[in-house]
């Protein structure tokens, strides 16, 4: 029986279900420290406890992200990171780690790609779903055609400013997990909560049940926790990249990736 990458991801929202808790899914653009280094990374955060990961695929004009991690995209890019090397990455974390591993990429690489090679190689390499950050429901169709038949997962993204007629028409075209935006605007670390997550989670589950994975403006263990209660997967992005750039070695970025997820999953499993 052949496992499917859609059947792990929906294997781990049924147990963080199951479990009472919601599952820790660190991103990270590959590619960050450099090539070489860049598996080692979610190896790190494997053995710190995150559930899964969020793999960037680094793309030139990432219009969804803010500053740090549009910086991670230009060095791996510069770099010579490519969509085949981070396929390769990809391949690599699954294998080592045993965690699903879902690909963020955007509309445009995935196009040039070909939406129905792009949802095989990435089947092929292990990945469990794709994201698409810069695509909107009515536009879907066609890439959530090619991820099915490839085996995999995707998501589809939901924002507080999302009226209740969209939710609809986004959770009725059966996506792997809505992705609900927890704070408007682009990626990055943000201070305060906005608030705004609870009430999207709850106006999401009265539609569906469809898992909820939460990102965007998660930033510090203590917000984790909080999003950690209404929904069913937490992505930390910004906060994470900035530590492995920061970071002197590879070394170095591991071990500050790894003292940040395991600050991470102690908060979200005291906040269930």
């Amino acid at each position: 029986m052949i496992d499917h990458g859609a059947d792990r991801l929906r294997r781990l929202f049924e147990t963080v279900r199951s479990e009472d808790r919601a599952a820790l899914l660190p991103f990270l653009t590959a590619g960050i420290p450099d090539i070489r280094s860049s598996a080692s990374m979610f190896e790190a955060m494997a053995a710190a406890g995150a559930d899964g990961f969020e793999i960037g695929i680094p793309y030139a004009d990432p219009l969804m992200d803010g500053p740090v991690i549009a910086e991670a995209a230009e060095r791996a890019l510069a770099g010579g990171m490519t969509v085949e090397r981070a396929f390769e990455i990809t391949e690599r974390v699954t294998a080592s780690t045993g965690r699903p591993v879902l690909l963020m990429t955007y509309t445009n690489p995935v196009m040039h790609y070909g939406a129905d090679e792009f949802a095989k190689d990435a089947a092929a390499a292990g990945a469990a779903g794709l994201i698409i950050a810069d695509l909107p429901v009515e536009e879907a169709a066609p890439f959530l055609a090619a991820t099915r038949d490839a085996g995999i997962g995707m998501a589809l993204f939901a924002a507080p400013t999302t009226t209740d007629t969209r939710l609809v028409s986004i959770t009725r075209a059966e996506p792997s997990f809505v992705y609900a935006v927890a704070t408007l605007g682009v990626t990055g670390e943000r201070k305060e909560s906005s608030g705004a997550l609870e009430a999207l989670a709850a106006r999401i589950r009265a539609v569906s049940d469809v898992p909820i994975v939460a990102g965007v403006g998660i930033s510090t263990p203590q917000q984790a926790g909080a999003a950690a209660t209404v929904a069913d997967g937490v992505i930390v992005g910004s906060a994470l990249v900035r530590r492995a750039l920061e970071a002197g070695s590879a070394d170095l970025a591991a071990a500050a990736l790894g003292s940040a997820v395991r600050d991470l999953r102690g908060a979200m499993e005291r906040g269930r």
